[in-house]
């Protein structure tokens, strides 16, 4: 079955080409034209990957993410204009995997949700699938994609499980923000650094011992938890 891409975007000329080279690649695509349409397909198609625009009328972009999150975990890129960079930061604590700027190239929006699909339907992609990771306070079952901190359940969008997955596997070792983009998206990736910020903030918040995830400055990233 090939994947469904629902894209929403106001803009024909945009819809039309990302469609075609998506269409070009073997995917089933469906389209909406404002927030309210957008957040229907959603709900009727259930896709495996949204390509969202945040300027929509009826509804702008990050006001449809926030309901799509309340029901869903489906894969998000957000578009954003070069100068929104206040969007790109709201929409990635909203809860988008990733965003591409305008103007984008086609080839790279492509390349994008091709990483992206590939990495879904590989799970974490690291081999340890039926495996547990355990340690002192953070459980994380790699099967069942489920972590709990001290016995409770966390609720990680795919993108914060997976990050937190490859810190975890590599306890001790210092990774860098280009070695958890590669590890994430692929080494096509195009995008911006701070996407791992962004997101690794979310998992910090979320496990609720910030500490756990250490910040080596210049750097990149640590997990510290003690191995069981």
């Amino acid at each position: 079955m090939p994947s469904k891409i629902l894209v929403i975007d106001d803009e024909p000329s945009i819809v039309n080409l990302v469609t075609s080279y998506l269409k070009n690649e073997g995917y089933e695509v469906y389209t909406a034209s404002d927030g309210p349409s957008g957040l229907k397909s959603a709900r009727a198609f259930k896709p495996d990957l949204i390509i969202l625009d945040v300027m929509l009328p009826g509804m702008d972009g990050i006001e449809l993410l926030s309901r799509v999150r309340r029901e869903s975990d489906v894969y998000v890129i957000m578009l954003t204009a070069r100068t929104e960079e206040t969007d790109k930061i709201v929409g990635l604590t909203v809860g988008a995997d990733d965003y591409v700027t305008k103007p984008f190239s086609p080839r790279e929006l492509t390349a994008r949700v091709k990483a992206a699909l590939r990495r879904i339907q590989a799970g974490a992609g690291s081999g340890l699938e039926g495996s547990v990771l355990s340690f002192r306070h953070v459980r994380i079952d790699v099967d069942a994609r489920q972590v709990t901190v001290d016995e409770h359940p966390v609720e990680l969008t795919a993108i914060e499980f997976d990050l937190l997955q490859s810190l975890a596997e590599d306890r001790g070792l210092v990774l860098t923000r280009e070695q958890l983009l590669e590890k994430m998206w692929g080494e096509d990736y195009y995008g911006e650094l701070r996407v791992v910020d962004v997101h690794l903030g979310h998992v910090r918040q979320k496990l609720g011992i910030p500490e756990l995830i250490a910040t080596v400055r210049s750097v990149g990233y640590r997990f510290e938890d003690e191995p069981l």
